[in-house]
């Protein structure tokens, strides 16, 4: 997630570690009551409870048929292929920005359900029961349901299959999906783009948030996007031209794993931004030179050249280190070095920077996985998505 904000409220519902989802008829249970259920905090698929009333979180959760009082949407979390860091208006209000995102089969699911109890019920990493929206100690959550003028009884439950800060865009996932489950809530129809501009307006507006804009159009459009960030403050997005076995190539090659730490990107961030806005020298040339990287990245990657891109996700890597001394660690290093030494052609740290997931590209899989896990570190295994966010269960 490169150059998108993340703001620490997102978490696997019942406590850390990553939620295993599964959709599909018969593994879980959509319902009216969330109990005290067995969580599972690896990865792999498990039929689990999600519902909408009280009671622990779950950590592994199925999505079954079944009949529920409950609007449900999802955001989706996403990977930065080129571009990050010139998404974000301080940047690209001077001097126009680019960006490739890539949507992966990670998820946000939050359900909306009215309530017969007055109030506002609330339930993510934590449980809130409060009288007014002035009261909501969430941020995202309390600027959405005023932005939507939301009156009371109104019940909000969120689970992700991945923890905030690992720079997968899990804040910008976030506020889509709790947009789409408020409009699908009400039987409004939200298209993607109106989608994007409500999350950005809120997040970057509202709240302040030194963010870019990628999170919220990845997280509702999908796929893989290119975004033209223009000084004017307009966007342009398309699809990124990628053939079937390119596709394919970057689904069996592509790697990631966690570092086993998260971080808050506001700090990056927002020392990207004070420097941009000061003209400072060496940060401006660095995202110009990240930006024409994103360009010939685009264009390596739609000719199928997926060898050159792992060559230029390694000088990607090179460049966006030095950005800022709160981007890497010497942890962080020797783990890049490690993975380059064991089978991995390119990679970098998505996301702002500071911890979250590595990223790889190797033709040795086996090789990798052994050398990463030997250090501690667990894969995540994705595939790509190209749904954006969707309503998956309407009243």
């Amino acid at each position: 997630m490169d150059g998108g904000g993340e703001a620490g409220l997102l978490s696997t519902a019942g406590g850390g570690g990553f939620a295993s989802t599964g959709v599909g008829i018969g593994t879980g249970l959509l319902g009216t009551g969330l109990g005290a259920a067995s969580a599972t905090t690896g990865f792999g698929g498990a039929a689990g409870l999600f519902s909408t009333a009280g009671g622990t979180g779950v950590a592994s959760v199925g999505f079954g048929l079944a009949a529920g009082l409950v609007e449900a949407g999802t955001g989706v979390a996403f990977v930065t292929l080129g571009g990050g860091g010139t998404d974000l208006p301080s940047y690209y209000e001077k001097f126009g920005g680019f960006v490739i995102s890539a949507a992966i089969d990670k998820y946000v699911y939050i359900s909306a359900n009215t309530m017969f109890q007055p109030g506002y019920l609330l339930k993510y990493a934590k449980t809130e029961h409060v009288d007014t929206l002035d009261d909501i100690e969430h941020d995202l959550i309390r600027e959405v349901l005023r932005h939507q003028e939301i009156e009371p009884h109104l019940e909000v439950v969120s689970i992700a299959d991945v923890p905030a800060g690992t720079g997968l865009g899990s804040s910008g996932s976030f506020t889509v999906g709790l947009l789409h489950a408020l409009h699908a809530h009400r039987r409004l129809h939200i298209g993607a783009e109106d989608l994007t501009r409500m999350a950005c307006d809120i997040e970057m507006r509202i709240l302040g948030q030194p963010c870019g804009r990628q999170d919220q159009y990845i997280a509702a459009h999908g796929g893989m996007l290119c975004q033209e960030y223009r000084t004017d403050g307009s966007v342009s997005v398309s699809p990124l031209k990628v053939g079937e076995a390119t596709l394919r190539d970057l689904d069996e090659n592509l790697m990631l794993f966690f570092t086993g730490y998260s971080r808050s990107a506001s700090d990056v961030l927002g020392d990207q931004k004070a420097r941009s806005q000061e003209d400072d020298k060496e940060m401006l040339d660095n995202l110009h030179f990240i930006k024409e990287l994103g360009l010939k990245i685009r264009d390596t990657l739609e000719k199928g050249d997926t060898p050159a891109f792992a060559e230029l996700m390694h000088e990607h890597w090179m460049h966006k280190k030095v950005r800022s001394a709160m981007i890497t660690n010497r942890r962080i290093n020797d783990l890049y070095d490690h993975a380059r030494e064991h089978g991995a052609l390119g990679g970098k740290l998505v996301g702002a920077g500071g911890g979250g997931f590595l990223l790889f590209y190797t033709h040795d899989r086996r090789r990798l996985r052994k050398a990463m896990a030997d250090e501690g570190l667990r894969e995540m295994d994705f595939s790509f998505d190209f749904d954006g966010s969707v309503v998956i269960l309407r009243n």
